[in-house]
């Protein structure tokens, strides 16, 4: 962090076993200080995911993590969505991998019309779709996400996705809704900044890309 010029990270950590739930928010808990803020996770396929929410919020975490892929499960079913919209009602904010995953094979379990249903029928709240909205499927993301209030991030986006492309998405979603992400450690923090820097967006869309959007969700 410090050699890229990074003030804070936000850990996103993933639980893939229900029997997890306590150990790993406990550590997310512990590592939860400083420049570092970690967000829980709960396990999609509980029992008592309202009670597994709570305890992520007795812990004073400030999100959940979702990977529809590594977690085995599709992220509108209308079981997903009571959670989320309990989550949301608990004041968590919900962060979701999104789109291709090198690990799996299509089709995939999330993508930019599943997030557009889950806009549609949640009634507030910090969503977050990464690889800005669904990694390789970002004509879609631009076509249906553009207006619903989510926000999307820039990790591991900018080996793949031209400027233009880019430019297209900040435009569509609006500089407000973009946070800069860098799934470290499978992509550089340091290049993808200095690769923004060159961009033509105003810098009071950097500002918002790079840092306020982030503060102003996080309530730092």
């Amino acid at each position: 962090m410090e050699k890229f010029g990074v003030d804070i990270s936000v850990l996103q950590p993933v639980i893939t076993k229900h029997k997890q739930t306590e150990s790993l928010n406990k550590w997310a808990q512990s590592v939860n200080e400083g420049n570092i803020i970690s967000f829980g996770g709960i396990y999609p396929h509980s029992d008592n995911p309202k009670a597994d929410i709570d305890f992520v919020c007795s812990l004073g975490l400030k999100g959940l993590k979702f990977h529809p892929e590594y977690q085995d499960f599709t992220v509108d079913t209308p079981e997903m969505l009571k959670i989320y919209d309990y989550a949301l009602s608990k004041g968590l904010i919900l962060l979701f991998h999104a789109g291709f995953d090198i690990a799996y094979q299509p089709p995939f379990r999330s993508s930019p019309k599943a997030f557009r249903h889950i806009m549609d029928e949640l009634g507030g709240g910090v969503v977050v779709a990464a690889h800005m909205g669904g990694m390789y499927e970002w004509d879609a993301t631009e076509e249906l996400l553009a207006g619903t209030g989510i926000y999307l991030d820039t990790s591991m986006g900018f080996n793949e996705y031209s400027d233009e492309c880019f430019m297209r998405l900040v435009k569509a979603i609006g500089s407000k809704n973009i946070l800069f992400g860098s799934d470290a450690p499978w992509s550089n923090a340091g290049e993808e900044l200095k690769h923004i820097s060159t961009l033509p967006l105003s810098e009071e869309e950097k500002t918002d890309i790079l840092g306020r959007n982030a503060k102003r969700i996080l309530g730092i």
